[in-house]
């Protein structure tokens, strides 16, 4: 019956398939001839990581953890006062920022206003909406048909199908629409469907946008203001 390794706590073996657990150094002291190897007692040394089912990992507990919340594809929330949140260019007026709590529209039309809405609808588990919007600004832009086409499809996979992680929610009425579109699409293909996750946005996200730590940071509005309740 075969058997395979892996590593315990504190230096042990296990031997798979034969339920022994032995001392780590008496194996590697049997496959060196009576002498442990200078490679086996560092490795003995270290400490085990516990987020590793291989037996030969030498990685640390931090960096394997470090690791493991990388993979982690959430959400992440970035602090307010980060200066990554707009990047050099984008830097609008303290003016400019206030402006967006008294018009979605100028939100949406400014840069630098639509990526920190989008880092606010990323905390919020909603980026697909804007991602969504975006595209289809791009799509409006395009003029040769073929490219119109390839990009209509890729927003179509992306955003409307049922099968896609970010599909955008629309009604029955909307999606018709946009099926009969895709016969032929052309830049305005998702017109209807754009305007309804745009009024979604507006409605539903854009409230707790203005009145977000994130957004009184930039905006400079101390918490309990009323400064940025009353959005048009």
């Amino acid at each position: 019956m075969s058997c395979s390794v892996s590593e315990l706590p504190q230096g042990q073996l296990r031997l798979r398939g034969m339920g022994s657990v032995v001392q780590s150094g008496s194996i590697n002291k049997s496959l060196t001839g009576g002498q442990e190897s200078p490679n086996a007692a560092l490795q003995r040394s270290q400490k085990p990581c516990y987020f590793c089912w291989c037996c030969c990992c030498n990685c640390s507990w931090a960096k394997c953890l470090a690791i493991k919340n990388t993979d982690d594809n959430g959400p992440t929330k970035k602090d307010p006062a980060s200066s990554d949140l707009l990047s050099e260019g984008e830097q609008p007026t303290l003016e400019e920022i206030r402006s967006w709590a008294k018009s979605f529209d100028k939100l949406m039309k400014s840069p630098g206003g639509r990526k920190i809405f989008r880092d606010f609808l990323r905390c919020e588990y909603s980026e697909e909406n804007i991602l969504f919007w975006l595209a289809c600004e791009e799509l409006k832009q395009e003029k040769n048909p073929e490219a119109i086409e390839e990009k209509a499809r890729y927003i179509y996979e992306d955003y409307i199908s049922i099968l896609s992680p970010k599909e955008v929610s629309l009604d029955s009425r909307v999606r018709e629409i946009v099926n009969r579109n895709m016969v032929e699409p052309t830049p305005h293909t998702f017109d209807e469907a754009q305007l309804q996750i745009y009024t979604l946005m507006h409605r539903d996200s854009y409230p707790r946008f203005i009145n977000s730590p994130l957004f009184k940071t930039l905006a400079q509005i101390s918490e309990g203001s009323t400064d940025a309740e009353s959005p048009a």
